[in-house]
């Protein structure tokens, strides 16, 4: 069969496309770093944290599907337009926001224009690339924007939070979108191939309401915030909610989502790749980010040069995993990256972070580079086993798997931090036993209540807290490392069968 000619502009169109991208990823990484400046400056208790933080990759993971499926309907170029502008404008009122609940408002507004982008650049990137080779190098170099992004996030929030507020740090997002905005009016093809019959709201609107309300129940039975009578109700509505969305899909006549991806062991084990190699990155990334600056006092700057390796062995990684894919094979790769993540973050469990020498950063670069192959490995498996005609269900399902995995790596690592912190947390005497309780919940709350203390009681107060944080930190890293050997072994499974070919599709 002949295959059409490809777009002369395909690599402007991936720059253009790549661009879009890169704040969307700037946005997740750059409030680890702002995370204790913000909790100071807003008075933020540790629940409203977890919310700031949460509620942008909870809310996306929702709305990803539908934005993914809405693109194809009406076109990737009009609703990526859109997603710039809703991300921009909620970028400036973040940025301005003046307590913690407004600030979670202009974060699910951010979750919204990104939930529009995401799905799009990749459904972009899988038609403009039909070559196998060079959609292979074209998700390479996506991969290496998004780490690149991730690399920069850290730096660029500890240099702005060394000379501005912590609101500078959405700020920066307004001149990107400036420039991108107009770079992809300009480049993005007018005219787009898009599935036709109409977007069906009602079963949206189902797996939105059913994705978050089962997620928050977890993050609310996990930290205990609820009662059980709650986290039951809101689990049982938001899994009958899913219940129904499958239902729904089967007996459409045009699905939503064709849940018949789920049945080729490559996009599955590529979702189940991203989920559990984002969740641990992001949960291992903002462990990190409090370390450095709550247990070795160092400034949000210096946490982001500590942090360098990791994410500039990251951007190396992407176009790496294409290259090694095709010469090894995807299995191989997938498995092997995710066997070295495994040994490094065991190894980072036992290194002492206050003298780290050439052993930490070495550790640090390979968790980011074999994470990097990793996620770019599972990109190379949906892509490869998804048609044209399926490019923003399947962009939409794996960034799908990003979102969910970050969401929930940062809620399970945010609540297992809690409960560690306050087993290893010995208190010193004489304190009021209501500023003893707040203190027990998170290191951030503990700082806030050293404040309220005298300065001798003050500092005996955060020598323990850091005592417990560093046994905290060592369990996470621990729990981490068995989780990505326990992915090696599930992933090793589901790829017996698969070859990724180099050929084009006929």
């Amino acid at each position: 069969m002949q295959q059409r000619q490809p777009d002369p502009k395909r690599w402007l169109v991936l720059l253009a496309v790549m661009l879009a991208f890169l704040p969307v990823v700037l946005d997740m990484t750059i409030l680890h770093v702002a995370v204790p400046t913000l909790t100071q400056a807003l008075a933020a208790s540790n629940t409203q944290v977890l919310w700031i933080i949460d509620i942008y990759p909870l809310l996306m993971a929702g709305l990803l599907v539908p934005m993914g499926t809405l693109a194809d309907r009406v076109g990737n170029r009009r609703i990526l337009l859109t997603g710039l502008a809703v991300f921009g404008l909620a970028s400036a009122l973040a940025a301005f926001a003046p307590n913690a609940p407004l600030l979670i408002a202009a974060r699910m507004m951010l979750a919204l224009g990104g939930a529009m982008i995401m799905p799009c650049v990749l459904g972009i990137i899988r038609r403009t690339f039909e070559d196998e080779t060079e959609r292979g190098i074209a998700l390479g170099l996506w991969g290496t924007v998004g780490a690149a992004g991730a690399a920069v996030g850290p730096l660029i929030g500890g240099a702005l939070l060394g000379h501005f507020w912590w609101g500078s740090v959405f700020l920066i997002n307004v001149p990107v979108m400036a420039v991108v905005l107009p770079a992809c009016w300009f480049l993005l093809p007018r005219r787009e191939h898009i599935t036709p019959g109409h977007w069906a709201i009602g079963q949206a609107v189902v797996l939105i309401l059913g994705m978050i309300a089962t997620v928050y129940a977890i993050k609310a039975g996990f930290g205990a915030k609820q009662p059980l009578g709650v986290v039951a109700v809101v689990l049982t509505t938001g899994l009958g909610l899913l219940w129904l969305f499958v239902r729904l899909q089967l007996r459409s006549a045009v699905p939503m989502l064709n849940l018949a991806l789920f049945k080729r062991p490559a996009i599955l084990a590529g979702i189940i790749m991203a989920i559990v190699a984002s969740g641990s990155l992001a949960g291992v990334e903002l462990t990190l980010a409090q370390e450095l600056q709550y247990v070795l006092d160092k400034t949000p700057l210096q946490a982001g040069i500590f942090m360098i390796p990791i994410m500039a062995a990251a951007a190396l990684g992407g176009p790496v995993a294409g290259w090694l894919t095709g010469r090894f094979g995807l299995r191989s790769v997938a498995c092997l990256s995710l066997a070295v993540a495994a040994g490094t973050l065991a190894g980072l469990a036992v290194t002492d972070f206050h003298d780290p020498g050439v052993i930490v950063p070495v550790l640090l670069a390979g968790l980011g580079l074999a994470l990097s192959i990793g996620l770019t490995a599972s990109s190379i498996a949906i892509m490869g086993a998804a048609d044209a005609s399926e490019a923003g269900a399947a962009g939409s399902l794996e960034a799908t798997g990003y979102e969910l995995g970050s969401g929930l790596g940062i809620t399970l690592f945010g609540v297992f931090i809690s409960v560690v912190f306050q087993h290893h947390l010995v208190l010193p005497d004489g304190a009021p036993q209501i500023l003893i309780d707040q203190a027990a919940s998170s290191i951030g709350d503990l700082y806030l209540v050293a404040r309220q203390l005298d300065a001798e009681q003050g500092m005996a107060l955060i020598s323990a807290g850091k005592a417990a944080f560093s046994a905290t930190h060592a369990a996470l890293l621990t729990t981490a490392a068995v989780l990505m050997g326990l992915l090696t072994v599930l992933v090793y499974a589901l790829l017996a069968n698969t070859r990724v070919s180099t050929l084009p599709h006929h």
